[in-house]
């Protein structure tokens, strides 16, 4: 995603291809938020002609996706016209399948939060309920109708069997027994659904935190709504191009465990603070979002995008082996970092596990040499001093660059990640 960092696309003058070239701009003028790019800079950036960046920029400003922003400073000529996108032309849900609680969002183009859901869950019960528990918040957080959803992300607790006519079959819960979870969603809401790992939502996540940056936060008006809506109604998916995100969660066991993944912003602004502001202008971030929640994994932005892995697999972290001959996991294996983590939370060690968790985290940075490490979920929102001290002390110790990785809280949620997958076709990313 990296909006915010000048990076370029190229576009490409074939008529063919006027769906991607539509997306390039689309995504540029994202990420310039409020303030706008003229005609002559976006075909700068994308070196498609000033011609086919008229016809494309008026297409979209007669389907409402972009509008006049004002006119530039004259520097001598005849000021520039800016161009802007309209957040609330269209909007994206995200909804968080939790071990013990469903969150749901619907956000703007932007990835501002415009009303948000959450009730409890028994996800290991069963698929039944948590379908209907699905339909009926995405209902909730779509009201008023008519809105226009683009996209649709499902994260599912890995593994996930993505192969083509399995319609994204959940396999690592037994009670599910390989349920079609993305064939069913689509037939009951009526729009299409891409199906992800809750820790690659949360991966989303963050990429658009540094997005989110370029855009104020909603307005009073739009947080004092969230929550509201109504409970059933008609045709979730009336009108085309609507869509649902989906992130469900990746740990089952008992107790408090620790996830990760990395938040692409479509959080508010005020929650990303300082985890943004290095790279505004910079290069490419890579970063991993670790999640002390319901369960431990890793959702990893490296690239400019998430790495998924060959099989979707990527991001075991809680099942590293920290100590030989410790205590069993429930993967098998003993002395995993979930294990030792988990124990340390149950005896109201925060900062033990905050060590553990900066263990396995610095062997992560240390593999994949990451820019930043960002911390969320239940366990760090009730003591996030105990754990950005303890992970960034750990990290500091064994980092091999000073400066490098930055720690800091993660200003968005899964829920926020899904429906930015939801919303990234419409912009040309995979997400």
């Amino acid at each position: 995603m990296n909006r915010g960092s000048g990076e370029s696309r190229g576009g490409v003058n074939l008529p063919a291809l006027r769906g991607y070239n539509e997306a390039l701009l689309l995504d540029l003028l994202r990420g310039a938020g409020p303030a706008g790019l003229g005609r002559a800079e976006l075909a700068a950036r994308t070196g498609l002609t000033p011609q086919a960046v008229s016809k494309i920029t008026a297409r979209l400003g007669v389907d409402g996706l972009i509008a006049e922003a004002g006119r530039a400073a004259s520097t001598g000529g005849k000021p520039r016209t800016l161009l802007q996108l309209v957040p609330d032309a269209r909007h994206a849900v995200g909804v968080h399948l939790d071990r013990d609680e469903l969150r749901a969002v619907r956000v703007d183009l932007a990835g501002r939060v415009v009303a948000e859901s959450s009730g409890p869950l028994e996800f290991g019960a069963g698929p039944e309920a948590a379908v209907e528990a699905v339909v009926r918040a995405v209902r909730r957080v779509a009201d008023p109708a008519g809105l226009q959803l683009v996209g649709v992300g499902v994260a599912a607790p890995g593994p996930l069997d993505h192969r083509a006519g399995a319609m994204g079959r959940v396999t690592g819960y037994p009670s599910w027994k390989g349920f079609p979870l993305r064939g069913v969603l689509e037939g009951r809401l009526g729009l299409p659904v891409l199906l992800d790992k809750d820790t690659n939502a949360g991966a989303a996540a963050a990429a658009g935190a540094w997005l989110r940056v370029a855009w104020p936060d909603a307005d009073a008006d739009a947080d004092a709504g969230a929550g509201a809506g109504v409970g059933a109604g008609a045709g979730v998916g009336a009108g085309a191009g609507a869509g649902v995100g989906v992130g469900v969660g990746a740990g089952a066991g008992a107790g408090v465990g620790v996830g990760v993944g990395a938040h692409a912003g479509v959080g508010r602004g005020a929650d990303v603070g300082p985890a943004v502001d290095p790279y505004v202008g910079g290069g490419s971030p890579t970063c991993v979002y670790v999640h002390v929640g319901t369960g431990i994994g890793a959702g990893l932005w490296l690239g400019g995008g998430v790495y998924r892995g060959a099989r979707s697999a990527a991001g075991e972290f809680g099942h590293q082996v920290l100590l030989l001959d410790g205590p069993p996991c429930r993967c098998g294996a003993r002395g995993c970092m979930e294990v030792l983590c988990l124990e340390a939370v149950a005896r109201g060690d925060l900062s033990e596990a905050a060590r553990i968790l900066g263990e396995g985290a610095a062997n992560l940075v240390a593999l994949l040499d990451v820019d930043r490490v960002l911390l969320g979920g239940r366990v760090v929102a009730a003591a996030p001093e105990v754990f950005v001290a303890g992970v960034g002390a750990v990290l500091a110790a064994r980092a091999l660059d000073p400066a490098r990785p930055v720690v800091a809280l993660a200003g968005a949620g899964v829920a926020e990640g899904a429906a930015e997958l939801a919303l990234a076709p419409l912009f040309g990313r995979a997400g």
